[in-house]
């Protein structure tokens, strides 16, 4: 993910002088009604994709007769705070890994996760969490990005190789691009060892879907990586992915969170939720690769998409 300091410099400089929204003594018992502000700031992750969803976002709220900024910062540590307080107004964010995250931001870090493959069970654990503090969940529409494992696409062919249990079943031995942290994630190396029987023999410490981490795959180095479902990048290095048949991996559809004293109206709800029956994993791969591969501007990407679907 591209950090950006500047951004992040703005955010630390709000989060001072933070008001709104439920204080840290408070966040158990939030009874302001839902707000509905003139003016709205769209929050993203400074990564590619967020930047789209966060553009869609912005622009959307615009066509609803809202104000709207965005603010980028790459650190979820500062943009969540923010958003309790009324700071940002909205932000995109992945249902599973968010309500572990806030889970772990309630329990502690070693807290069992919330999030699972099932995505009722994901929204229902997110949204009692995210309420005490002062968040409301908007309902998730069809795009996911979750984690996802690619081989070489002469490997996949020469093995007969479409899913995941295809892999296990096989027999092969796999050498497994990814980061550090696969050796004891249950969605990495354990969870494919568990779940497919696949024999991962060992972890090649180069990253979630880097450069590095593919072309070691495309090289023979390696056997799989792990990336994500809207990687875009993925045929110039002639990989494949393979289906995770067996559900390993969480429920991390795309939805917009909302603080609830500021933008917590039908109305934001519903310019939002104007994405939901239309946007797809596919189509969010075909943006990033618009913006990481050809350059094109985030913004002109979100917008030529909203147009072309006829949301603008």
């Amino acid at each position: 993910m591209r950090r950006r300091a500047g951004a992040a410099m703005t955010l630390l400089a709000l989060l001072t002088g933070c008001t709104g929204g439920p204080s840290l003594e408070n966040q158990g018992a939030v009874t302001a009604p839902p707000g509905d502000s003139k003016h709205l700031v769209v929050g993203s992750a400074g990564f590619t994709e967020s930047d789209l969803l966060a553009q869609m976002y912005l622009l959307l709220l615009k066509k609803a007769g809202y104000g709207a900024e965005i603010l980028s910062v790459a650190n979820r540590e500062l943009y969540e705070p923010a958003l309790e307080s009324g700071q940002i107004d909205v932000v995109p964010e992945y249902a599973a890994t968010f309500a572990d995250w806030l889970n772990a931001k309630k329990n502690g870090a070693d807290a069992p996760p919330v999030g699972s493959p099932d995505l009722d069970t994901t929204m229902k654990a997110l949204r009692s969490l995210a309420a005490p503090r002062g968040l409301t969940v908007l309902d998730p529409g069809k795009a996911v990005d979750q984690n996802a494992f690619a081989v070489a696409a002469s490997y996949a062919k020469e093995h007969h190789l479409k899913t995941l249990s295809d892999l296990g079943k096989s027999g092969l031995k796999v050498r497994l691009a990814a980061g550090d942290e696969c050796v004891q994630r249950p969605y990495c190396a354990p969870g494919l060892k568990k779940v497919y029987g696949i024999d991962v023999t060992g972890v090649d410490p180069k990253g979630v879907g880097t450069t590095q981490a593919k072309k070691a795959v495309q090289d023979g180095k390696d056997q799989m990586v792990l990336t994500t479902s809207t990687d875009a990048t993925l045929d110039n290095f002639g990989l494949v992915l393979l289906k995770d048949d067996k559900h390993l991996q969480n429920a991390d559809y795309i939805v917009p969170v909302v603080n609830r004293s500021r933008a917590g109206s039908d109305r934001v709800a519903a310019a939002l939720g104007r994405l939901n029956p239309v946007l797809t994993t596919e189509d969010l791969a075909s943006m990033n690769e618009q913006v990481d591969s050809w350059r094109r501007l985030a913004e002109d990407v979100a917008r030529t998409y909203l147009e072309k679907k006829g949301l603008l």
